[in-house]
């Protein structure tokens, strides 16, 4: 990288910081005694159009700054933070499933009245969100699973689940966050993406708890997203993937949305964090969704 390119790098980086303390800045709320953070932005009204954002495994709700700001003016946005991640109290088991981090979201969503909403889940969140909406809590009325994790604690995945999680466990042990965060952009991101969203990435993991990674660690490779059947009078559908991902592939994603016969559409020139890479493209997803809600 050349002297003036991380110079504007570092004055872009700056800028979206700037903007994230004074527009999508981190709050709290008790839900029973464990705390749950968040990052918000448009105008909450009284029947209102709201969108929840969930996060991957490696990231938080300050990933989603540029795709969150994009839609202040169509709805309130709601990025959570999950179990462990930002201020968010951790969950009390070792190794939870995805139903227990869909729990503590429909303790936020209550806490927050959130009554109807576009519920986006990007990768690890896609995983929650399906088991969110399987649990029957009835707070979503549009699904949007981008590049989704599948899970790897069904059938004959889950050898290859205990092999992933002792990969990503040892390079947790031998890098440690910082530098797990150096290698991130490598697979979050595809190769055409600019100097700006792979520094965003890295401040992103930068920014992660060790023990709650763990956790989630646990989550992805011993649950499976087929294991949460979503309703046939539950919430409309539809599943995204950038076309450059090397992580959850358009070739996996697209096999999901055959197998529950759900729409299933490409973001070009993106790899996996499509929303980071193409943040005006995913909010124009969002937004026909937004469109949708009664």
């Amino acid at each position: 990288m050349s002297t003036a390119t991380a110079t504007a790098c570092a004055t872009q980086l700056e800028h979206a910081l700037g903007l994230m303390a004074r527009g999508f800045s981190e709050r709290t709320v008790d839900v029973g005694g464990s705390l749950v953070s968040y990052r918000s932005c448009g105008t909450a009204v009284p029947g209102g159009k709201t969108v929840v954002l969930l996060h991957g495994i490696g990231s938080g709700a300050a990933s989603w700054l540029q795709c969150a700001l994009d839609l202040q003016q169509d709805a309130q946005v709601v990025a959570w933070n999950a179990p462990g991640y930002g201020g968010s109290s951790a969950l009390p088991m070792a190794r939870p499933s995805a139903a227990d981090y869909a729990m503590r979201l429909e303790q936020l969503l209550q806490a927050l009245d959130v009554r109807n909403c576009v519920l986006v889940g990007h990768s690890l969140g896609a995983l929650m969100a399906s088991a969110y909406v399987a649990a029957g809590y009835t707070r979503a009325e549009q699904l949007l699973l981008v590049s989704p994790a599948q899970g790897y604690g069904g059938g004959d995945k889950r050898v290859r689940g205990e092999e992933i999680a002792q990969q990503r466990l040892a390079a947790l042990e031998n890098l440690g966050i910082a530098g797990m965060a150096l290698k991130s952009p490598e697979r979050m991101l595809s190769v055409q993406a600019s100097e700006f969203a792979r520094a965003w990435v890295r401040w992103n993991t930068q920014r992660l708890n060790p023990a709650s990674y763990t956790q989630a660690v646990y989550m992805l490779c011993g649950d499976d997203i087929h294991r949460y059947r979503l309703p046939a009078a539950g919430p409309a559908c539809a599943i995204y993937c950038g076309a450059d991902d090397v992580v959850t592939t358009p070739q996996d994603s697209r096999m999901l949305a055959d197998s529950l016969r759900l729409p299933f559409q490409l973001i070009e020139a993106a790899g996996h964090a499509c929303y980071i890479e193409q943040p005006q493209a995913v909010a124009a997803v969002i937004r026909r969704h937004l469109d949708q809600l009664s």
